[in-house]
């Protein structure tokens, strides 16, 4: 494919249905707004980009696991350097936990520095008689529920991009400054559930990994690599104005870039075959990935594959099943034996969050960490059955000790929730939770690469 057909199939979407945008009241604002976002700086780079392809690449051979997880939706007041290195805190930690206890290369991936928008299932809301727009995230409107917080502005675009590059300097940062050296393993936990189990857990964990380091240095080995680590950005390419305005022609190769993330997802409600944002992704040359339900059809599965990876390309294209703990049993097998069959090079993940959500009795929404620990196993189950490869988790989590999914080692019930319900819109999994998913996922995958080989 030529340039110019790369970059008219990058602006096509806009002839073509886009669900799920708001409804921008000043046209002429946007406008403004997307071309200054046009004019800025990269929010990443291809060479990042790239990188993260090749390591999705192994991630789709077998070779490695994919941990991609953060906050359902950020906000603007949560971009603070201590909720930003908490996040990151519980990611390296989980990472640690599923790259020591399953001996596998984790690929890692913040859902941040850049989760500003989100789908909803209804485009109004209303209470007690007043009905004003939705809350679509801090990048369109606000969470407080009045008249003016509720009208969609075009200025929190350029919000969005102030806010995400911030993240992503301070993220840099950390992963490369000494903070994430593996010889940090016990200061990491710090202050963190140091009395739950999964804090133990996790002590004892690093206990081992303090006397393997110290075995090494004994030895005379003291690999660079130890000191610092590879962390990508992801989220979904909702927004279609903002996503469009940050694309960058890479000067080396020709290629267009979504240059707002590393890796960008099509969701649930967008991944119409026929529509704006298949079309938009099609035209960047990222990692891309794609939401797929429990209603999703074989035939799809090879339609996206076509589309979105038609030379099929390990590390191109991943799709995250967010099935339902009680459906992925039944519906993922014959997805992944259709790609399979076909010869589709797709990474296979895992996201046990949104098919698990229901409303508690106060009417604030929630999970079960059981309901989402049991879709991880179901995956598990699916693809040790068929012999394919399980290759990550996607979740939703933050590094604060929140009260919004119930359930784990700490045991937090309903009765719980209203504690530190934080969150602007889907619930998380607190610090605690996270480890203690993880260990659960490292032991799946160790046996689930132990029967493979």
């Amino acid at each position: 494919m030529t340039n110019a057909a790369v970059e008219g199939a990058v602006d096509r979407w806009r002839s073509l249905p886009a669900a799920q945008q708001p409804e921008w009241p000043d046209e002429n604002r946007l406008r403004e707004v997307t071309a200054r976002l046009a004019a800025a700086p990269p929010l990443v780079f291809a060479e990042e980009c790239d990188r993260l392809r090749e390591r999705l690449g192994a991630v789709a051979r077998g070779e490695a696991f994919l941990l991609h997880g953060g906050d359902c939706a950020e906000t603007f007041d949560g971009v603070s350097a201590a909720a930003i290195e908490a996040k990151l805190r519980t990611l390296l930690q989980m990472a640690v936990v599923l790259t020591y206890a399953a001996a596998v290369p984790v690929v890692k991936i913040g859902r941040m520095a850049g989760q500003f928008a989100k789908p909803r299932s209804s485009p109004t809301e209303t209470r007690d008689g007043l009905t004003l727009p939705v809350y679509r995230g801090d990048a369109v409107n606000d969470v407080a529920f009045t008249p003016a917080g509720r009208r969609p502005d075009p200025g929190r675009l350029l919000r969005t991009y102030d806010a995400s590059a911030n993240t992503l300097n301070l993220v840099r940062a950390l992963t490369q400054g000494g903070y994430a050296d593996l010889h940090q393993v016990h200061a990491w936990n710090r202050g963190f559930v140091g009395s739950s189990p999964a804090g133990r857990r996790y002590e004892a964990l690093a206990d081992e990994i303090e006397r393997s380091l110290l075995f090494m240095r004994a030895c005379g080995a003291d690999p660079a690599g130890l000191r610092a680590t590879e962390f990508f950005a992801g989220h979904e390419g909702l927004l279609l104005d903002y996503e469009s305005a940050l694309v960058r022609t890479d000067a080396r190769t020709g290629r267009r870039y979504a240059t707002s993330g590393h890796l960008l997802w099509i969701g649930e409600r967008t991944r119409a075959l026929d529509g704006a944002h298949v079309e938009f992704f099609a035209g960047i040359h990222n990692p891309v990935a794609v939401k797929i339900g429990p209603d999703t059809e074989p035939d799809e599965i090879l339609a996206y594959a076509r589309r979105l990876d038609p030379r099929g390309e390990p590390g191109r294209l991943s799709f995250v099943v967010r099935m339902g703990a009680d459906r992925v049993r039944d519906r993922l097998p014959a997805l992944v034996e259709k790609a399979a069959a076909d010869g589709v090079r797709a990474a296979w993940v895992c996201d046990p969050m949104h098919g698990n959500t229901f409303t508690a009795p106060d009417g604030r929404k929630t999970r079960r960490f059981d309901d989402i620990l049991d879709e991880v196993c179901g995956f598990f189950e699916v693809h040790r059955a068929l012999g394919t490869h399980p290759g990550g988790i996607h979740v939703e989590l933050t590094g604060s000790d929140v009260t919004e999914c119930v359930g784990g080692g700490s045991e937090l019930g309903l009765h719980d929730l209203p504690l530190r319900y934080e969150t602007a819109c889907d619930p998380r999994l607190n610090h605690g939770q996270s480890l203690d998913l993880a260990f659960r996922t490292a032991e799946l995958l160790r046996t689930s690469r132990g029967s493979v080989g």
